[in-house]
C-alpha cells in the first residue's frame, strides 16, 4: 500500500461526470481542490469515450494531490461514436493503462492510505459490476426481471454496449471481480479502516428510492451486501443513481456523490460539480 503524508487536505469525491454534455465539460474545467493535499475520488461513468475520460482524468490529476479512479458502466460501453473498439475485460485494461499514464490510481493498483485528516484509511477503488442479483419484486430469474423491464421501457443500455468478452455473461464477469476484490480487501490490516469507492452500491438498500425500481437489477450485486461490515467501512463511496444523498445503514456512511446530466442538477438547489468531502467527516459538501 502506498501512503500520503500528513497534510491539511480533504478526501473529496465525486461521480457521473457525464462530460459527453458541454455543461458537465464546463463543470470539470471548472472544479479545483481546495488545498494541495486534496485527493478526488471519481467513482465512474466519466464518459463514454477514452478520450473524453483521458481529458477529464488529466484535468483533474494537474489539480488534485491524487486521484483514484474506479470504472463506471458508460467507461466499459464499446460505444459507435469512439474510435476505441475494444470490448470487455480489453477495454477496461486499455482504460487502466491510461491512468497508469497520467498517475491516477485504479482498482489494479495497490491500495493507497489517506493519512490526512480523519485518516489513516485504506482507499479502495473497487471494479465489481452487476449480476442481476437485485431483481424486481415478484421475479427470481434474470430471465424474469429483463422481461418485467422491457414490458415497462426500462433497460440499461448495458444490453446494447456493455460487453463482458472473454466472459460469457457480465454476471459472470461480475463474479469474477468480486472474489478476486474480496480476496485482496480480506488482506488488509484488520485494524485499518477503510473508503470503498465504486460505482454502484455494496448494499441494496440506496436503490430503493428509485423511481422504476426495476432498474436496481443494473445496481450491484447481493454479494456485497455485507463488505460494510465485514471490511471496517468508514465511507461507502457510490453513483449510478443520479440521486446524490447521505444515507446511513447499520452504522454506515454511503455517500451517493454523482453529478447527473444537465437535466437532472438543473433541478437541485446546490450547485452542481462540487465534489463531497468524505474526510474529515464532518466537513459535508465543499
Amino acid at each position: 500500500m502506498t501512503s500520503t503524508a500528513d497534510g491539511a487536505g480533504q478526501l473529496l469525491a465525486i461521480s457521473d461526470l457525464h462530460i459527453g454534455y458541454a455543461e458537465n465539460r464546463e463543470l470539470v474545467e471548472r472544479m479545483h481542490p481546495h488545498s494541495d493535499d486534496d485527493w478526488l475520488l471519481v467513482a465512474g461513468d466519466v464518459s463514454e469515450t477514452v478520450a473524453d475520460v483521458q481529458w477529464a482524468l488529466k484535468t483533474l490529476a494537474g489539480r488534485f494531490r491524487q486521484v483514484v479512479w474506479a470504472p463506471g458502466n458508460h467507461e466499459l460501453w464499446t460505444h459507435p461514436s469512439d474510435p476505441v473498439t475494444l470490448r470487455g475485460v480489453a477495454r477496461y485494461e486499455h482504460l487502466v493503462a491510461v491512468c497508469r499514464d497520467l498517475g491516477v490510481l485504479t482498482p489494479e493498483d495497490p491500495y493507497p492510505v489517506w493519512d490526512g485528516p480523519g485518516g489513516p484509511v485504506a482507499v479502495a477503488p473497487l471494479f465489481l459490476l452487476y449480476d442481476y442479483s437485485l431483481l424486481p419484486e415478484g421475479c427470481s430469474t434474470k430471465e424474469e426481471g429483463l422481461a418485467y423491464a422491457q414490458s415497462t421501457g426500462i433497460v440499461c443500455t448495458d444490453e446494447y454496449l456493455l460487453h463482458p468478452d472473454p466472459h460469457p455473461t457480465r454476471e459472470a464477469w461480475c463474479r469474477a471481480r468480486v472474489a478476486e476484490t474480496e480476496r485482496r480487501l480480506a488482506e488488509l490490516p484488520e485494524d485499518l479502516p477503510t473508503v470503498l469507492v465504486n460505482h454502484y452500491p455494496l448494499d441494496r438498500h440506496p436503490t430503493e428510492v428509485l423511481w422504476h425500481p426495476e432498474f436496481a437489477q443494473w445496481c450491484g450485486t447481493r454479494l456485497t451486501a455485507d463488505w460494510h461490515r465485514r471490511f471496517r467501512v468508514a465511507a461507502m463511496v457510490y453513483g449510478h443513481l443520479h440521486i446524490p444523498r447521505t444515507t446511513h445503514h447499520e452504522g454506515v456512511r454511503f455517500e451517493e456523490v454523482s453529478v447527473g446530466y444537465p437535466r437532472e442538477w438543473r433541478r437541485r438547489s446546490e450547485p452542481p460539480g462540487r465534489p463531497r468531502r468524505i474526510l474529515p467527516e464532518d466537513g459535508g459538501p465543499r
